[in-house]
């Protein structure tokens, strides 16, 4: 009888010959025509980042997003989602502000070392002068496009063999090219228009998308840009060789605390925060007049109430910004102490120090007409004071009943 390993090798040496470039290919598929035909690219996106160079961290279920998590992703996953373009669909700046324009400085630049590939300019950019932003595009060699002049409407990349044609111009696609669109309009509007293979989303305000699915209408894939950059969009499309998409894929990558963080980034953050810290002392002014008095004032005629509050999470709301270097940030004191912003409220804490952290006054209001005329009543404590600070954003369990049994005066 004969051994198996003997019936094998006969069956072998009977099969008729083929190049050795044939056995390796079999059943791939690479001898294909229609394979040959089509070409993959990946479409790395963010839009309607409104401003936000990283999260505020305050909850868990929000400290998503940020510039160097996005940047430390990308850095570890280049070759992973090559080919891929790199695109903003626009309202990443928020408002034209002493702090916001130090915020544009930091999120131009933090593109250029992403190496954004096109970065669209839209409504809240619009807000900010050429003058301003001229010389940061130039500085940082950032490609931007806009529906608007002085700045150009489209722009040509070359990526993964193919020609694609990127506008923020509703009528400038052009046949034989990928064409993708990058703008600010409803999604009824952009479905309504037509030439385009993508069309990329962004909303200048913040809040929820409308649109946390890609759709496809026509043969147009819509897709709308993460709210404040939490996630990172990845669109890979198939294309066959007239550059039309044939197929394609979603996937929302979060940008979570198990991100590692680029370095390089991450220096460009602690520069921002420096320069905040110096504007904080350079342009605004400690107040004249006061108006809050602070919990030293509060505790001589209510000390059962102040040592209750002194055992809350209030009570040191002001050291949780010092541990992560935000103590200066205007964005961020304005909820973790009292008035800032205001007439007679906070200023630094090497000037007002007696009004850190959420005092009394910051949920009852200023105390300076209680102290003169004691007759005349605290504001009281009702949800919407409560919801000035913990927003969807910093405190997305907030629940009006049971937090203020946490704070409650005991």
């Amino acid at each position: 009888m004969m051994k198996p390993s003997a019936i094998y090798i006969l069956m072998f040496l009977m099969m008729p010959f083929q190049p050795l470039s044939a056995l390796l290919t079999a059943g791939t598929g690479i001898d294909d025509p229609a394979y040959e035909q089509t070409r993959t690219l990946n479409i790395v996106y963010t839009g309607s980042i409104n401003g936000e160079l990283e999260p505020c961290g305050c909850s868990p279920k929000t400290d998503f997003g940020g510039v160097a998590r996005r940047g430390g992703y990308l850095r570890g996953h280049r070759k992973t989602l090559f080919p891929y373009i790199l695109i903003d669909s626009g309202n990443f700046l928020s408002k034209d502000t002493p702090q916001g324009r130090l915020k544009a400085e930091a999120m131009i630049k933090s593109m250029s070392i992403m190496k954004y590939d096109v970065v669209a300019f839209l409504r809240n950019e619009k807000g900010f002068s050429y003058d301003f932003l001229s010389p940061l595009l130039r500085k940082f060699k950032i490609p931007a496009i806009s529906d608007a002049p002085p700045y150009r409407q489209s722009t040509t990349i070359r990526c993964g063999g193919m020609i694609i044609n990127v506008s923020a111009e509703p009528k400038d696609y052009k046949n034989g090219k990928l064409n993708i669109l990058l703008t600010d309009r409803t999604i009824t509007e952009a479905s309504s228009l037509k030439g385009w293979d993508v069309i990329i989303l962004s909303q200048a305000k913040e809040g929820p998308s409308e649109l946390e699915n890609p759709i496809r209408v026509n043969e147009t894939v819509i897709v709308r840009g993460y709210p404040k950059g939490q996630k990172l969009g990845i669109l890979s499309l198939k294309v066959d060789r007239k550059g039309k998409v044939i197929d394609f894929r979603h996937r929302w990558q979060p940008l979570g605390r198990d991100v590692r963080e680029d370095p390089a980034l991450r220096r460009v953050l602690k520069e921002y925060d420096n320069k905040v810290a110096r504007l904080l002392r350079n342009h605004y002014t400690p107040p004249e007049k006061t108006v809050y008095l602070g919990v030293s004032k509060c505790i001589e005629c209510h000390q059962p109430f102040v040592e209750g509050w002194k055992k809350t999470k209030h009570a040191s709301a002001f050291a949780t910004l010092q541990r992560v270097g935000k103590s200066n940030d205007p964005e961020c004191i304005k909820c973790h102490t009292v008035g800032s912003g205001e007439e007679g409220g906070f200023h630094r804490i090497e000037t007002t120090p007696h009004l850190s952290n959420v005092q009394c006054e910051a949920c009852h209001g200023p105390g300076r007409d209680h102290l003169l005329d004691f007759s005349k009543p605290m504001q009281p404590v009702v949800e919407y004071v409560c919801l000035k600070c913990h927003t969807k954003s910093t405190s997305p369990d907030f629940n009006y009943p049971v937090y203020l049994e946490k704070v409650k005066h005991k």
